[in-house]
């Protein structure tokens, strides 16, 4: 495999160019028509435009993808995480290109995309899952609800993210609900099928990484513990998972192994679960792709997962068995978004300024520099910043201080969020679960939640902005550095500015 698309952007496709350049694989980039002069592109050997902006017209262009690794004469496509990375479409169209998918097999990408179908699946390979129901319509959510008992939770069949989940409290609340979660579900992934599961009070959020090759051979990876989010969206992870004693670990990665053979799968995966306060735990569902908070697995373990999965698609074994596998001393990841920490609604803009922290035990991910937009149409992640130390108290000090040292300006961010979380004598004692930020909102400087409505109709609003700023700003461009590089364009405006 001598060169390979990255079906992605941002952050996750800096990260993995990074590995196939170690790895002396050339690096191919695509771009939609907003991140000509993002970092991914400036860093590939070779980038490509792929569309217009909106990820329907790009990203998610399944035959313009496979069409531009074919005519780069790249002989491998990494998906990444998000877009296409979880379609068996893009695996099974690669195959017919004579391309090689850097990711597990479509036929258990079908078995586990789909939430019903993959907790039937799961219940048949032994896997424990949250009692729930499928249920078409209203009336049959009301009757289901009532023998689950409430509070139960609505959630999109064919959704992640957080998108299409509504926590329901009574019967009362049902109807709204399971219109806003259907409406949701359509709108994000072309599917309004909902399905409900018994809600579990205050549970913890771990997920076991899996990984596998093409002979069979699967393992587990240990845990991360995700259960600090806001809106069903993780914001910060660890390993260990303090609310998970080591024997349990073992247990709920001996069952991610288990349901992982049972679909055959290979390549890198996770098994989500949650951890009920009595021990129990309870199959959540499989994303069939690399993880977002992947680094702080690699920085416990030495393990490279893209690299893993680079191998394990080239046709090599994994080269380990479980007993080599060793955890050692204590990782946590922050995601630093674009985002207002009052209200959690994007905060699209151009970074004026960009310091990343540096030092013993600190990683950033990141996909952005000084002087780029951060834009409205895609999620506004702008890096992952991770730390590891010898144990878990010295590895919240340190991320404490790498905090203290990330600067960014121009947008707002989410930092001052994650240094209130990290010094919450809660989360510093290792007492949370994933209800932790809106029960501690005030202590964080969070705002009361928004209605659903207010928040949709405020987000809209700030898309609209953020369009019309990046429209105003290509036009200026145009108008007064035709022909310019986009670098030196950004120079001439930065000197223009401090004029």
């Amino acid at each position: 495999m001598r060169k390979v698309l990255v079906a992605n952007r941002g952050e996750i496709a800096v990260r993995i160019i990074r590995t196939l350049r170690e790895m002396g694989i050339g690096a191919v980039a695509v771009y939609s028509d907003v991140d000509r002069t993002s970092l991914h592109v400036r860093m590939a050997d070779e980038a490509y435009p792929i569309g217009p902006a909106p990820a329907a017209q790009s990203y998610l262009r399944v035959d313009q993808i496979v069409d531009t690794a074919r005519k780069a004469g790249c002989e491998g496509i990494h998906p990444g995480y998000g877009f296409l990375s979880e379609n068996p479409a893009l695996a099974e169209e690669c195959a017919r290109a004579g391309i090689t998918f850097i990711g597990p097999p479509p036929s258990a990408m079908r078995a586990m995309g789909n939430k019903n179908a993959a907790r039937d699946a799961m219940a048949a390979a032994g896997v424990p899952i949250v009692p729930g129901a499928r249920c078409d319509t209203l009336e049959r959510a009301a009757a289901a609800a009532g023998v689950l008992g409430f509070p139960v939770m609505l959630k999109a069949a064919a959704g992640g993210g957080g998108k299409g989940m509504r926590l329901v409290a009574s019967a009362a609340d049902l109807p709204a609900a399971w219109e806003r979660a259907r409406s949701e579900a359509k709108k994000f992934f072309a599917d309004d099928t909902v399905y409900l599961e018994k809600a579990i009070v205050r549970p913890r959020h771990v997920e076991i990484q899996v990984l596998g090759d093409r002979d069979g051979n699967l393992v587990h990876v240990f845990e991360r513990d995700c259960s600090i989010q806001r809106r069903n969206q993780k914001v910060v992870e660890e390993t260990p998972s303090p609310g998970a004693p080591r024997e349990l670990v073992q247990r709920m990665g001996a069952i991610a192994v288990q349901g992982a053979k049972s679909v055959g799968y290979f390549s890198a995966g996770t098994f989500e679960f949650l951890l009920a306060e009595d021990g129990a735990f309870y199959f959540l569902e499989m994303n069939t792709r690399l993880q977002v908070e992947h680094p702080v697995t690699e920085l416990v373990t030495g393990l490279d997962l893209v690299r893993e999965m680079v191998r394990v698609a080239r046709g090599e074994p994994l080269g380990f068995a479980q007993d080599d596998l060793v955890a050692r001393g204590s990782a946590i990841e922050c995601r630093v978004y674009a985002e207002d920490p009052a209200t959690f609604l994007p905060s699209p803009g151009v970074i004026e300024t960009l310091v990343v922290p540096s030092g013993p035990g600190v990683r950033d991910d990141g996909g952005a520099y000084a002087g780029c937009a951060i834009s409205s149409y895609y999620d506004p992640l702008i890096s992952k910043l991770s730390v590891w130390a010898d144990t878990r108290e010295h590895a919240l000090a340190r991320m404490q201080r790498a905090l203290s040292e990330y600067v960014i300006t121009g947008i707002r961010t989410n930092l001052a969020l994650h240094d209130a979380i990290l010094r919450h004598p809660e989360f510093v004692a290792g007492r949370y679960d994933t209800g932790f930020i809106e029960r501690y909102r005030s202590d964080l400087g969070a705002q009361a939640p928004l209605a659903p409505e207010r928040a949709d109709a405020l987000a809209v609003a700030a898309a609209v902005a953020a369009f019309q700023l990046e429209r105003a700003s290509a036009a200026s461009a145009s108008a007064s550095g035709a022909g310019l590089s986009p670098w030196v364009a950004q120079h001439r405006s930065r000197l223009e500015r401090k004029r």
